[in-house]
């Protein structure tokens, strides 16, 4: 009996002890044998990280794709408005096509800047359009490419085969083509801005601008001669927040449409930095396309900044359904992954480029602020007028009263419209003027046209 009480007394050690290895190897299995040797750093990665890496890109390829399609066709429910309200798709459509009035043909689309995408087009249209078989003056054609989903940042809703609203997305002004098919119409390029886009000139096509004189206490005729004076290119987002239409010299108070690419490692975005590219993009989604979502900035209450904003609750929108919110971090994603367009190698002087980079980093101090090779400031990057040299009006219709650094990278892309938020400078040669007379930087002729090239080159 003392040697069976013994023999099971050592067979539960035993299995006491089996049982601590068999648990011990289970939750540390990299300690599990003599000749497992320890990680090594730089060693060959474990299948456990590997999926990890794996997931990680797998990610962002998938939240890149599904940006891309929210940045290029969501109007993320604004047909309520463009449609809707202002009945933008009677007067597009036109009579003869169950809407009102004359209509909008394609030749008159191009000549607002509009923009069709090639890739949208079936090969018997193409066949017709290169043959000159399509009257291009007549606006149910102009409907025909709204159904063909082929006009950039424009998707129009039908019904029983007729045109019933009509909705804009985010490449209405931050796409252009390629004109590779014929001007107006290619590929399309995305975050380039449209320069030749007159945004101003579409929205006061609407038959009923009622919503907007509701908003701004004035009548339809103001409301117009406010959106006629934008021109290509331009467009006020602060309007519907402070009702200032003009500049105190009487220019309009309407800003460059920006480009929307090159923004990787760019803190504030816009001309005055209201806040970064996803607190713009719920801005612009909620207030200025009037889409359907969720957007809060307390900024807006101010009374005496935006009396309007403050007056309509623009700083703290709920929408239901919002249309809006989830979209953001791939739209987000997407925007941060769209490079800056490198210049054709013809567009500029390599040689001169080279002189002209040595001044940016030294006499002429560019980089003091455009910090290579983001080329805006690492951190806040925003400066007073006088410190740019320019006045403030545009400066204090902003949160933070000052202007941005904007990035370099791309400047090729839209020369056209100025340069500056509003356009001030004709070209690149202007803006060095500017600088170096404020600056009192003593380049000569030759220094300026090289940092020009430079520039160009970017």
């Amino acid at each position: 009996m003392t040697k069976q009480i013994r023999f099971r007394s050592l067979l539960s050690c035993l299995l006491v002890i089996v049982s601590f290895v068999v648990i011990t190897v289970v939750q540390r299995p990299d300690k599990a044998g003599a000749q497992t040797p320890p990680p090594q750093a730089g060693g060959p990665i474990r299948p456990l990280a590997k999926r990890s890496d794996q997931a990680i890109a797998d990610t962002a390829l998938q939240s890149i794709e599904k940006g891309r399609e929210t940045f290029r066709f969501d109007t993320f429910g604004d047909e309520a408005f463009w449609g809707d309200t202002l009945n933008l798709d009677a007067t597009i459509a036109g009579a003869a096509n169950g809407g009102i009035g004359p209509g909008l043909s394609p030749k008159q689309a191009f000549g607002l800047g509009l923009k069709v995408d090639v890739s949208a087009l079936p090969a018997a249209l193409q066949d017709q359009l290169r043959a000159g078989a399509i009257n291009l003056d007549d606006p149910a054609v102009t409907v025909a490419l709204l159904q063909l989903n082929a006009v950039v940042g424009v998707k129009g809703f039908f019904s029983s085969g007729k045109l019933s609203s009509v909705g804009i997305q985010c490449a209405l002004c931050h796409s252009t083509v390629n004109d590779s098919f014929a001007p107006g119409i290619g590929s399309r390029l995305d975050g380039w801005a449209n320069r030749d886009l007159n945004v101003g000139a579409i929205v006061a096509f609407a038959p009923d601008l009622s919503a907007l004189t509701n908003l701004f206490g004035v009548s339809q005729d103001m409301v117009r001669q406010v959106l006629n004076s934008w021109g290509p290119g331009k467009f006020d987002a602060e309007l519907a927040l402070d009702g200032k239409g003009f500049r105190p010299d009487g220019k309009t108070a309407a800003t460059l449409i920006p480009p929307a690419f090159g923004l990787a490692g760019v803190n504030l975005h816009t001309w005055t930095g209201w806040g970064s590219v996803t607190h713009w993009n719920a801005f612009v989604a909620n207030l200025e396309m009037h889409g359907k979502g969720i957007f809060f900035d307390p900024r807006l209450n101010d009374t005496s900044k935006f009396p309007i904003a403050a007056a309509n609750g623009f700083g703290n929108v709920r929408t239901t359904p919002d249309l809006i919110t989830r979209k953001l971090a791939d739209l987000h994603f997407y925007q941060l992954a769209i490079p800056a367009p490198a210049p054709p190698n013809s567009s500029f002087s390599a040689t001169a480029a080279a002189r002209g980079r040595a001044l940016f980093a030294g006499k002429a101090a560019c980089a003091t602020c455009h910090v290579p090779p983001l080329f805006t400031e690492p951190g806040w990057n925003m400066h007073t007028p006088a410190e740019v040299g320019i006045d403030d009006f545009q400066a204090k219709r902003s949160p933070d009263e000052r202007y941005r650094t904007s990035p370099l990278k791309g400047l090729w892309t839209h020369m056209k419209g100025g340069f500056y938020h509003d356009g001030r400078f004709a070209n690149l040669l202007d803006v060095v003027n500017h600088y170096n007379g404020v600056k009192s930087l003593g380049l000569t002729e030759a220094e300026k046209q090289d940092l020009v090239e430079y520039l160009k080159s970017l």
